[in-house]
């Protein structure tokens, strides 16, 4: 039986293989916007993205941008629990939903907006705090105008009439919807002047939804197995060449030194392995292609444990 001479090296484990970024998957909550419904919202937000820049410039004298950065949709507790403990939320009434929609912001960028509003000339540094009741009429009326350029934007999208109801300074105590309803959230960046900020709006999912009806789905499953087995004949995976494994305990690896010798229990006459992902696909002899070393095939074992078997069973 071959043997393997230990030789020094800088660490008796094998490097780290950096893997692709994976995302969790929630099963609990598999909903997911369908990219049809994702790209009508997006073009409908983004045209009201637009028109409350406008707004804005019109009502705080001075040049101002929005734009839409992202629509996803996630339970309202999700949402409420990724939004900062202090900051303005304006609840909004939607008629016959229970459920209610939001539009969140920081209240100092608000009251940079209203010192504008009230002529001030340079962007004034306010911390978070709640609106007096100067503030808030001015700040009502300004997104009653927002409230009119999304009825316009989203038209038929929105059957339900919507208005402003109250106002709410604390993310964990404004509860406009149960914790698992589902909200269609909308985030916006906005710039005033020199100062930027960012919003979210937040519309239960059940207001929009009906009306952007079902998705429609063309996917024939009648050869959904071949369809499979030709996609998993395009992933890239790793062939190794190697001996038959030993078992040591732990004690005799952590005892290893310079000029040791493992027993093999692969015989000299076998073949390698070849592997994938640890399991034996074949048998290969060291061959050579050029200048560089190659594995010459010998054997492909047909068993009920190989991969392609068990894949078209």
């Amino acid at each position: 039986m071959p043997c393997v001479t230990v030789q020094e090296h800088s660490s008796l484990g094998a490097p780290a293989r950096s893997g692709p970024a994976v995302e969790p998957y929630d099963f609990r909550r598999p909903t997911t916007l369908a990219r049809e419904h994702s790209r009508v919202l997006e073009l409908a937000l983004e045209t009201f993205a637009r028109q409350w820049a406008t707004q804005l410039t019109a009502k705080v004298r001075v040049i101002s941008q929005v734009t839409c950065e992202q629509i996803i949709m996630e339970t309202y507790d999700e949402y409420a629990s990724a939004l900062p403990a202090t900051t303005a939320m304006i609840l909004c009434n939607l008629h016959g939903i229970d459920a209610r929609a939001v539009i969140q912001f920081p209240a100092s960028a608000a009251l940079t907006w209203v010192s504008y509003m009230l002529g001030s000339n340079t962007a004034q540094v306010v911390d978070e705090r709640k609106f007096t009741q100067v503030e808030q009429a001015l700040i009502r009326r300004l997104f009653d105008d927002a409230l009119e350029d999304l009825r316009y934007s989203l038209g038929s999208l929105l059957e339900a009439a919507i208005s402003i109801d109250t106002i709410h300074y604390n993310s964990q105590f404004a509860q406009a919807a149960a914790t698992s309803d589902l909200m269609i959230v909308a985030s916006f960046g906005i710039r005033v002047g020199d100062s930027s900020t960012t919003a979210t709006l937040a519309i239960p999912a059940e207001a929009l939804l009906p009306q952007l009806g079902q998705p429609s789905v063309a996917v024939a499953t009648g050869d959904a197995r071949e369809k499979v087995a030709l996609q998993l004949g395009w992933v890239p995976v790793e062939v190794a060449l190697s001996l038959s494994p030993v078992l040591v305990n732990p004690s005799r690896v952590l005892s290893l030194a310079v000029g040791d010798l493992l027993t093999i229990p692969h015989p000299q006459h076998r073949p390698l392995n070849l592997t994938v992902e640890g399991e034996t696909l074949a048998r290969a002899a060291v061959g050579a292609n050029g200048s560089r070393l190659a594995c010459v095939v010998t054997a492909a074992p047909e068993n009920e444990t190989h991969p392609k078997r068990r894949l078209n069973q």
